[in-house]
């Protein structure tokens, strides 16, 4: 073979030899990339809570005691339907992964919205019927009756504040507070607020953040415009401030709200169901979060210390739910693995496991356990 023959070959083995490792590069910077991606990917396994010794069927209200979780409810009659019903309470203890069974609380109304808080020491349920009950005398015991009733409700620390509510075409705008040590409620000032019966709204240390939608129930139509879409409460000098309100119109109902420590998580807003916001109180400002990757109506959310998880149904005709995880330090959403659990729900977070349980009782719940170095918390 001649130099001249030998030359083409020798530069066509030179570029074979670059090309294979260009793609040995391109095959590793992908791997690296997705390995990238993946790392801030939560991942773990959910586990099926053991049948709970009661069936739920409608007014489920829960609250997690920082060691139980306590499930009341309503359940049906042996007719299927709520006319002959009862009252049914249960807690389960993440520790052991087993139920007890609690005495019933107080007869009450089954077709009623019902709101709970965890005191550090009892239950107080906010609803038709006010109760408490102390898992320590394993004990129910009524409350004075408040002058309203079943919209939000929120612990301060010293009281429970209650605000809103309402049902079919009424809407409320007032709100009272409980105070256990003195076993008796006071009347908030009168808020600036548009009526409702499902406000959004936290809790921050030190004021009762709320948001409406502003639209009348009773007729779909907008309240006047004088009426505020969003105002602060505080509890010490009993006065109210207006706020900004939410960058949409119209909040559809079933989102939620949480306190991350530093600004107000708002999940599930606008007219799909999938819009995020984050409101700044020291800022009086909102911005706008990447919205869920897809719609969770009936919403309910977690604060992890690092990550928001939430948990909802995709669609008002169906059951099928799941639920995501948002990382602030990157605004992106992930999906957590499926659970076989359907229906809304309320979600808990106890310090290392997410606590899920369906408001549809049959479905029962369920607890999701964070692989190691799955950065879900």
């Amino acid at each position: 073979m001649s130099l001249a023959t030998k030359t083409p070959v020798r530069k066509l083995s030179v570029l074979a030899f670059l090309a294979a490792l260009g793609c040995s590069l391109l095959v590793a910077c992908g791997a690296q990339r997705e390995a990238s991606s993946g790392a801030h990917s939560p991942t773990g396994i959910w586990r099926a809570l053991p049948p709970a010794p009661i069936r739920v069927d409608a007014a489920s209200t829960t609250v997690w005691t920082g060691r139980e979780l306590i499930v009341a409810g309503v359940r049906g009659g042996s007719d299927g339907t709520l006319l002959d019903h009862g009252q049914v309470a249960a807690a389960y203890d993440p520790a052991t992964n087993s139920w007890r069974r609690l005495p019933s609380p107080p007869p009450s109304e089954a077709y009623c919205r019902r709101s709970a808080v965890w005191t550090g020491v009892q239950m107080l349920v906010w609803g038709c019927r006010q109760t408490a009950f102390d898992p320590a005398a394993h004990r129910w015991r009524l409350l004075p009756q408040a002058p309203g009733g079943q919209g939000i409700v929120v612990w301060t620390g010293k009281e429970m504040l209650g605000w809103g509510g309402g049902c079919c075409g009424d809407a409320w705008a007032g709100g009272e507070a409980y105070d256990p040590g003195t076993n008796r409620w006071r009347t908030l000032a009168p808020s600036p607020l548009a009526p409702e019966q499902g406000p959004l709204g936290v809790w921050t240390g030190r004021e009762l953040l709320l948001f409406v939608s502003g639209i009348n129930p009773a007729d779909g139509r907008p309240w006047p415009a004088r009426l505020a879409r969003a105002a602060a409460y505080d509890p010490e000098s009993d006065t109210w401030r207006r706020i900004a309100p939410m960058p949409v119109h119209g909040l559809r109902f079933g989102g939620t709200a949480v306190w991350d420590g530093r600004e107000v998580l708002v999940v599930g807003a606008g007219r799909r169901g999938r819009s995020t916001f984050a409101y700044d109180p020291a800022e009086n400002q909102w911005r706008r979060l990447a919205p869920l990757p897809a719609a969770r109506l009936d919403a309910a959310a977690a604060w992890t210390g690092r990550r928001l998880l939430v948990w909802g149904t995709g669609d008002r005709r169906s059951i099928t739910s799941g639920a995501f995880a948002y990382d602030p330090s990157l605004d992106r959403w992930s999906p957590l693995p499926a659970a076989q659990v359907r229906g809304a729900g309320q979600v808990f977070w106890t310090g290392r496991r997410l606590l899920l349980w369906s408001d549809a009782g049959r479905f029962g719940g369920a607890v999701f356990t964070p692989a190691r170095g799955g950065q879900v918390r």
